[in-house]
């Protein structure tokens, strides 16, 4: 495939995996629609391990995950259109402010609620975030997340000829990333992609909103380096067994 077709095909597809419900759960359609343009990584983890298995080209990696960041971030703010009203309606209401407010001095010990900063939840909508914070325990979580589903796809319909099960391994790819959000989905958010949540935060980051709070960033290396690690791990596992 050319490089024209990794770049329209990925960034295509990246963008409609963070538009339909952010991302997480929305895999089918994205790869069923650029599938046969770019192989629909979607995923840089997806794609490292391909590259250690040896069914992508390292020369074609950096274009892979160039094209993926740009489609998340195209993806997030097709989700920011679509839900602009809702999103400035909840972080201007009064009674919402008001308890945010509340509950983030009650946090902090302060007397005054008032004097805390009043944040709506709307990073939730476009990145993950950890039910615990402890970085081992959430770093262990994404790694383990993401060598799943790098393995899954990597062995998709193995045989002694080689093949693949061709355009049922969407589907399959689909049930498993659903799979992974009903039973280890709890304690991060199960990002097990970098791009699903780094795009999107960065374009948090920039949303013209009000009192729509902080990026998180101290937490945002986990989802990105968790899965990257857990990618290369499923890769290095198919190639040693």
């Amino acid at each position: 495939m050319s490089s024209s077709d990794i770049f329209l095909g990925e960034t295509i597809g990246t963008a409609v995996l963070i538009l339909l419900g952010g991302g997480v759960c929305a895999v089918l359609t994205g790869a069923y629609m650029v599938g046969g343009v770019s192989g629909a990584h979607l995923n840089p983890a997806v794609t490292v391990g391909l590259a250690i298995e040896g069914g992508t080209k390292w020369s074609d990696v950096p274009l892979y995950l160039a094209s993926q960041l740009l489609g998340a971030m195209i993806g997030a703010v097709l989700v920011y259109a679509a839900y602009a009203g809702q999103f400035r309606a909840h972080l201007t209401d009064p009674a919402i402010l008001e308890a945010h407010a509340a509950s983030a001095a009650d946090d902090e010990g302060l007397v005054d609620p008032k004097a805390a900063p009043a944040a709506g939840p709307v990073l939730g909508v476009f990145s993950t975030g950890p039910e615990i914070r402890n970085v081992v325990q959430n770093m262990t979580t994404e790694i383990i997340a993401t060598t799943v589903l790098v393995l899954a796809i990597l062995t998709q319909g193995l045989n002694d000829n080689g093949n693949g099960i061709g355009v049922l391994g969407a589907l399959i790819t689909a049930l498993v990333v659903v799979s992974i959000g009903l039973s280890l989905g709890g304690p991060t958010g199960y990002a097990i992609n970098p791009v699903r949540d780094l795009g999107p935060r960065i374009v948090h980051s920039l949303l013209p909103l009000p009192n729509k709070g902080g990026s998180d960033w101290s937490y945002a290396w986990i989802p990105v380096a968790g899965p990257l690690i857990g990618g290369a791990l499923a890769g290095f596992i198919y190639k040693l067994f």
